[in-house]
């Protein structure tokens, strides 16, 4: 790493660090994580983590994978748990790297108090949530002045891995202009259907974000109504993030990524301009 003009903390042996890696893109990792990544004696990787972040780990570290993934074998927590603090009472530097950020639906305050528990050591290493950088890979906004001023981040499926029918869905379509939900593919005909059936607008916007911020990132365009057989009839795969809300027309203003390969952005895409008289 290039000289710094701040000092990083060391990495002390038998502590964990509860990582972000951020929605995808090796880039967006911060230098704690990265830091951490030359560091580390031994990495437990999620399942969102891509190859190439993992090449960042020096040489000799140990990789272990941990993913847990939607209808699929998948470790328990406890074990994963144990493990980390198995790692670490054996005097290693444990780094434990997750997609997105640890704290937002993403298990880590859980393995935390594991370590609590434990007396093993942690320190905490905030990444950038999918719902927010996945979202501006899209050419998303989760706020804007002329749509929103609160936003609504929740998930798609519970410990059990059914809608999550605890949330009051009637509050939340009601009171929140943006919703943006984590892990909603399995059950985005449910959802969809409890928020058309609390008030919202099936003509609403939607925007449906696969793979976010990766190479493979593919985003959908459609509409609450629609947003359940649109990505079952074109294939789209988890994982994936759904945003609701009049903040998705923004994307044809500010799909960056899309400039790059030369779509044409609007200037107007909410359409505030058109009709005003010209001097």
């Amino acid at each position: 790493m290039d000289k710094l003009s701040f000092s990083l903390p060391e990495f002390e042996p038998g502590w964990v660090w509860l990582t972000g890696a951020g929605p995808g893109d090796p880039g967006l990792l911060t230098l704690y994580a990265l830091h951490g990544l030359r560091s580390a004696d031994v990495v437990i990787y999620d399942a969102l983590v891509d190859q190439s972040i993992l090449e960042l780990a020096k040489p000799g570290c140990l990789l272990e994978y941990a993913g847990k993934r939607g209808g699929k074998p998948s470790p328990k927590q406890a074990d994963i748990s144990q493990r980390l603090i198995r790692y670490a009472k054996e005097g290693l530097r444990v780094l434990r790297l997750k997609g997105g950020d640890p704290f937002v639906f993403g298990r880590g305050g859980e393995e935390a108090l594991a370590l609590v528990a434990a007396g093993v050591s942690f320190r905490l290493v905030p990444g950038i949530s999918a719902g927010i950088g996945g979202l501006a890979y899209a050419g998303i906004p989760v706020t804007h002045r002329d749509t929103n001023s609160a936003v609504t981040f929740v998930t798609g499926h519970n410990q059990g891995g059914i809608m999550p029918n605890d949330l009051d869905w009637a509050a939340i379509a009601r009171g929140s202009p943006v919703i943006v939900i984590y892990m909603a593919i399995k059950h985005l005909a449910q959802i969809s259907g409890a928020l058309i059936e609390k008030g919202r607008s099936p003509d609403e916007p939607v925007a449906v974000v696969s793979k976010a911020s990766t190479s493979e990132q593919e985003v959908l365009v459609t509409t609450l109504g629609s947003c359940a057989a649109d990505v079952a009839s074109q294939g789209i795969e988890p994982p994936s993030l759904v945003v609701v809300g009049e903040v998705v027309r923004l994307r044809d203003g500010l799909d960056w990524l899309g400039a790059l390969s030369g779509r044409v952005l609007t200037s107007d895409p909410l359409q505030r301009n058109q009709g005003r008289a010209t001097g």
